[in-house]
Parts: C-alpha cells; sequence; structure tokens
C-alpha cells in the first residue's frame, strides 16, 4: 500500500523502501495520479530514476521531470494537466 502524503496541491508518494522490499507499485501509482484532480503537483521519490515509470507517467500525457538527490534517492515531478 501507498504512503501518500498531501499538502494542497502536492502529493508526496515515497516508494523508496517499498521498491527496496522487491516491491513495484507502477499500477497504484498511475491509480493515484488518474484519480487525483487537475493541477495536482506529483512528487515520487525512488531509489533509482524508474524509466519504465516515467514513461509510464508520460503516456499519461504528463511531463515528468527526474532529479537525482543523491546517492540513491531520486524524485520525479509531474503536474496533471488533463
Amino acid at each position: 500500500m501507498l504512503e501518500i502524503k498531501q499538502d494542497g496541491v502536492r502529493m508526496v508518494i515515497d516508494i523508496r523502501e517499498l521498491v527496496k522490499k522487491g516491491m513495484h507499485p507502477k499500477r497504484e501509482i498511475l491509480e493515484t495520479i488518474q484519480n487525483a484532480p487537475i493541477g495536482t503537483i506529483f512528487e515520487i521519490h525512488l531509489p533509482h530514476a524508474a524509466q519504465p515509470l516515467v514513461a509510464a507517467i508520460e503516456s499519461l500525457g504528463q511531463d515528468c521531470v527526474v532529479n537525482e538527490l543523491g546517492p540513491g534517492h531520486f524524485r520525479l515531478l509531474s503536474l496533471k494537466m488533463t
């Protein structure tokens, strides 16, 4: 299960520990994005860049920016436009 923190229009999803345990919650993340209102900013924290997740988010018509915040800590940023 995803742990989601919401602060106004910003939704923070930290899946670093889930991925380290072998879980890959891509489907849950995409469902969360699809069900969120337009204008929601997604901040997804991962232990690696996760190109398949980036591609899946982009397939929803959203841009996705990847930042490396430190060793084993990447952040995906996306804004739901449609």
